[in-house]
């Protein structure tokens, strides 16, 4: 891992340009110079699918922003067993800010690329910007109302409501250009059918039964069982009952 310290004439650092995380995530709140300073402290990684990013109760050295790839969050229980609770996409920040130890699991779903920075560069950045602080609050508050409506699809919808919705809530994060109710969307599975039975609430066999039934349907099509074509999302829509998962924040 090398330290950012290329500096554009602009005052941007060469490698924040065409971030996502710049244009769409956290650093949007950042004017040219706190960028350039947390850039300074920053690395950027790639990290294997299985790979835990930091464990439940280890203490925090430093957050991340995802710039692309799916995180798992999990929560386990003391004998073992475990939930998949979220997951997080580019340009998502990863951490809690101002905790000293972490409340959850996180594990590399896929292959994730992050930019790291220290935890106290972060935290004392985010003192001096209510820019910054309003931003990470604006995606807490997201997440808080997409986990809500998360538990309505869990505890309201037909099993076939939640593969499809489970679905279009991955088409719409890892393609967050995929606006029009007409246009195909294409991406591979980032959970196995267990970790999709398990995010779900329903048996390994009901998964494969419903991408069965989605697909002899013409909703979507699947390729070497894991990549997904929606050929037309407003159909993927309806399968998803009454409520669907809000798109990403911009």
């Amino acid at each position: 891992m090398t330290v950012r310290q290329e500096i554009h004439s602009s005052g941007i650092p060469v490698t924040c340009l065409y971030c996502q995380a710049r244009h769409r995530g956290l650093c949007g709140a950042l004017d040219p110079d706190c960028l350039a300073k947390l850039a300074k402290t920053s690395s950027r990684r790639r990290i294997e699918p299985g790979v835990e990013l930091i464990g439940d109760t280890q203490d925090i050295s430093s957050y991340s922003n995802v710039l692309s790839g799916v995180v798992k969050l999990t929560k386990s229980l003391s004998d073992g067993r475990q939930q998949i609770v979220g997951l997080q996409f580019a340009p998502d920040f990863l951490g809690q800010p101002f905790q000293v130890k972490s409340a959850i699991n996180a594990e590399a779903a896929t292959t994730v690329s992050l930019c790291s920075f220290p935890k106290a560069a972060i935290e004392q950045m985010m003192k001096q910007s209510p820019e910054l602080e309003h931003r990470l609050l604006k995606q807490t508050l997201s997440e808080l109302e997409e986990a809500r409506e998360w538990m309505v699809t869990l505890g309201c919808k037909t099993a076939l409501e939640k593969v499809a919705s489970f679905l279009l809530m991955i088409a719409r994060n890892i393609n967050p250009n995929v606006g029009s109710a007409i246009a195909p969307a294409r991406f591979d599975l980032p959970l196995t059918r267990a970790d999709i039975s398990d995010f779900l609430g329903i048996t390994n066999e009901t998964v494969s039964r419903q991408l069965t039934r989605l697909k002899m349907d013409g909703v979507i099509r699947i390729e070497n069982n894991r990549r997904v074509t929606v050929d037309n999302m407003s159909r993927l829509e309806q399968r998803c009952g009454g409520g669907r998962p809000r798109r990403k924040r911009p």
